[in-house]
């Protein structure tokens, strides 16, 4: 088998764009014709300021919202709404606080109208693997920040999508523990290989977790680098201190900053 082949496209956008009008009537441009693939298997970050049109991009993706024009194809197919084959992990875990973590987990095939039995069975394996063993009757107050967002990327995953979109899902996490968070979403994505689409605003954040980096100029928010990480896995968190990782967080950085300075 040839090593250098490419990986199956699993999910291309074409011309994406997003515009808005305000209250006030003032027309907005969030996303001006932007185009990207997804590998199947492979972990992409997409990082940029505020306000460019990140969030808006996976909010088109899932189905939440429409696009101005512009196609997204998921496995060739044009898509215009929300896929069984995606899950969804926000910055907040959303989880229903009057109903126990098992039940929580199980929403989606609820919805879905999967077999009850085997979809347990999966939440359960799902909820071992990041940790959750034994804590699927708590409720989700019972459990620290880090632990329901643990919860609730099990939650993306019970209904085993091909693809998983997370929004600054360790956004409101704090240091230590989104630290310990991205060495568990590795762990996950190394034992599951589901692909990511992942938004952060933290560079270092995006280097360890990806394959590719995206980064996004400000609004309206255009692709100005797709950046391949060439660390091998599985990254322990040591290799965040390599000269190797700084000079990727440098060239990011450097880019971020150079736009902006252009835009001002």
């Amino acid at each position: 088998m040839n090593d250098m082949a490419e990986k199956p496209q699993l999910l291309k956008v074409v011309d994406l764009t997003k515009d808005y009008s305000t209250r006030s009537g003032v027309h907005v441009t969030a996303l001006p014709g932007v185009s990207m693939t997804l590998e199947d298997g492979e972990f992409v970050s997409v990082v940029g300021p505020s306000g460019c049109g990140k969030t808006t991009l996976l909010k088109i993706l899932a189905g939440i919202i429409q696009p101005t024009s512009g196609q997204v194809l998921y496995r060739g197919r044009h898509i215009t709404g929300a896929q069984r084959g995606m899950g969804v992990v926000f910055q907040s875990p959303v989880l229903m606080p009057w109903l126990k973590i098992i039940d929580n987990v199980l929403l989606p095939a609820k919805v879905i109208g999967l077999d009850r039995t085997a979809a347990r069975a999966t939440a359960m394996e799902l909820l071992e693997l990041v940790g959750l063993g034994g804590f699927e009757n708590k409720y989700p107050f019972e459990l620290s920040g880090g632990m329901q967002q643990r919860a609730s990327i099990v939650r993306s995953l019970v209904h085993d999508p091909a693809i998983l979109l997370m929004d600054e899902p360790f956004g409101a996490l704090d240091a230590l523990t989104r630290e310990h968070m991205n060495v568990e979403l590795q762990r996950i994505w190394l034992s599951r290989r589901k692909t990511v689409f992942f938004i952060t605003h933290s560079i270092s954040e995006a280097v360890y977790l990806s394959d590719r980096v995206l980064v996004m100029s400000a609004r309206p928010g255009r692709f100005i680098r797709d950046l391949r990480i060439s660390f091998p896995r599985p990254r322990d968190y040591d290799c965040t201190a390599t000269a190797e990782f700084g000079d990727y967080v440098k060239q990011i950085r450097q880019l971020l900053v150079r736009h902006e300075d252009h835009n001002s």
